[in-house]
């Protein structure tokens, strides 16, 4: 039996010692922390600095002058909504697509049985490790045999089932119980009503992780549209500022940093608010 001493000791808090080896992983994680976010705060405030501050060398942080020139010049040289709703258009299909069919094959690959499953599932694992420069020509010339170019579904199509999504929801997807599949086949579900009613439910974290990095990925995007897209009215946000801040001899670099802004805000958002599912997810599917 303790003493009220031991007991007034043993709830007393804890105080930290900072021993050497603290003190340097601490300075290591700000070191890290600065270089992660330390572009992204420059490029902010330069959106709002002069053409020739954001020039001068040696090149300042807070600016010197505030001006918003750069996005009324961004807004009235751009078709923005056009842009902005082409980028949305994209990115939203793209990532309701992926993610649907990632889940059905990744159902099919960890709940079926079916001739050539295991071959299938090596060819999946195989195309994760091919870069995606190796496919990006033959991935054009279909796209153009299929008459697609200059086309929303040149876009949006081959991006429809992605390596990555089959492998993490497959992960996923193993782990749900193969009584609750059992049990809705007795009560006579098939396997669609099967998949929509019972898996799907359970697999929210690895959806919504797959869909966040799906739309991150496809907002951001650059050389494709830009190769399969060949009209202004189809141009994604990325094109279009690479394009109209790009003159003939020089680049107007506050345009550049005010329009990467725009571009980067919404994402950003999204990804402060739905963090959480994402480290949810990945912890759920096996990818330690």
């Amino acid at each position: 039996m303790t003493s009220p001493a031991t007991d007034r000791a043993t709830d007393a808090p804890r105080v930290r010692r900072f021993t050497p080896r603290a003190v340097l992983l601490n300075v290591a994680l700000l070191i890290g922390l600065a270089a992660s976010i330390g572009p992204l705060v420059w490029m902010v405030l330069s959106s709002v600095k002069p053409e020739g501050e954001i020039r001068q060398f040696p090149p300042t942080l807070i600016p010197d002058q505030v001006t918003w020139a750069n996005y009324t010049e961004l807004f009235a040289t751009l078709s923005f909504p056009r842009y902005f709703l082409n980028s949305v258009v994209v990115a939203l299909f793209v990532t309701v697509g992926s993610v649907l069919f990632s889940a059905m094959v990744g159902y099919a690959l960890a709940k079926l049985d079916f001739p050539g499953k295991r071959m299938l599932f090596a060819l999946v694992m195989g195309t994760l490790m091919v870069p995606g420069m190796v496919t990006f020509v033959p991935l054009f010339v279909l796209v153009a045999n299929l008459d697609l170019i200059n086309t929303y579904a040149a876009l949006i199509l081959p991006f429809l089932a992605a390596p990555f999504g089959v492998f993490l929801m497959r992960q996923f997807m193993l782990d749900v119980p193969d009584e609750l599949l059992d049990a809705a086949r007795v009560d006579g579900a098939g396997e669609f009503r099967t998949f929509f009613r019972i898996v799907l439910p359970q697999a929210r974290p690895a959806l919504a992780t797959l869909g966040i990095l799906t739309f991150l990925g496809s907002w951001n995007n650059f050389l494709w549209p830009l190769v399969a897209v060949q009209s202004a009215d189809r141009y994604t946000l990325p094109v279009a500022l690479a394009l109209y801040s790009t003159g003939q001899n020089t680049v107007q670099y506050g345009l550049l940093v005010a329009g990467a802004t725009v571009i980067v805000l919404p994402i950003l958002i999204v990804f402060l608010v739905l963090q959480r599912h994402i480290v949810q997810g990945i912890s759920t599917t096996g990818l330690k």
